[in-house]
């Protein structure tokens, strides 16, 4: 037993030392979030000794950040709804037909590429071919998002359905169920987990996404995301970094509540998504 001890010791160190790394920046910008600037000035790693708001009732009378909360918001939900409609009936398509159909096999494999290659290899390409369309708005960073996410989501969406037994599909079959009827009754139901877990991925790549929001949404304060928004108020407050770190608390503070609300659900969803039938 003290053996065994011994030999863990090294892993806990190592585990403290992640944590520091990943603890110790959230603690310094929520701490000087609450802080006034001179407060900040005398100690930056002391804790406030009261909770001052001054900092974010500046953030929220600007109405840039609420339209960037919006826009961002509009952008995640939008991008989901479209992955959900879109990607698991692809997949299922793809799933039962790709071991009779040399089609759907070359299909799934050119998704397989797609993996191996970083997005931030595919963005410029996908940026010019969006710019060339007039789609450097809105909706095109949605659509952008979308065409981003396939490859991954058919992958795992693919695999989840082969657990599937294909008895369930013949059952209802053989009621009169058509192969729309099944997708929709049967097939969809039970990749609710494995959608939870795709969703959880890409929502938070979406929210917290720079690069892409940076190519397409910089042109006008009215398209602007909130990691745009932070950018930008970062530059003009450069000389206030209890202004700075109050941008990210607040960037945050949406997804960390939807987090919370949706607690229960995403780790069902995680947990069920390792379940092999």
């Amino acid at each position: 037993m003290v053996k065994n001890w011994k030999n863990l010791i090294p892993v806990y160190i190592v585990l403290i030392v992640a944590v520091l790394l990943v603890a110790l920046p959230f603690y310094l910008t929520l701490i000087a979030a609450f802080k006034t600037p001179i407060e900040n000035r005398q100690d930056f790693f002391a804790f406030p000794t009261s909770l001052y708001l001054g900092n974010f009732q500046a953030i929220l009378e600007s109405p840039r950040y609420f339209i960037a909360l919006r826009n961002t918001i509009y952008i995640a939900v939008a991008s989901i709804v479209g992955m959900i409609v879109f990607m698991p009936a692809a997949s299922y398509a793809i799933a039962r037909k790709m071991n009779v159909s040399r089609t759907y096999r070359w299909l799934y494999s050119f998704m397989l590429i797609g993996i191996f290659i970083p997005f931030h290899v595919r963005m410029i390409p996908l940026v010019r071919i969006a710019s060339t369309l007039s789609l450097t708005n809105i909706h095109g960073i949605i659509v952008l998002y979308i065409a981003g996410t396939t490859a991954e989501a058919i992958f795992l969406y693919v695999g989840y359905i082969h657990a599937i037994p294909t008895e369930l599909e013949e059952a209802a079959r053989v009621d009169g169920a058509s192969t729309l009827r099944t997708y929709k009754s049967i097939i969809f139901p039970l990749m609710k987990p494995m959608i939870v877990t795709v969703i959880i991925k890409d929502v938070l790549w979406i929210w917290n996404d720079f690069q892409l929001a940076l190519f397409m949404l910089n042109r006008t304060p009215d398209h602007w995301t909130l990691t745009m928004f932070q950018y930008n108020f970062r530059w003009r407050h450069s000389a206030d970094p209890t202004m700075i770190m109050t941008s990210f608390v607040l960037t945050m503070l949406p997804i960390f509540i939807a987090y919370l609300f949706a607690q229960k659900h995403i780790i069902g969803g995680l947990v069920s998504s390792g379940i092999k039938s």
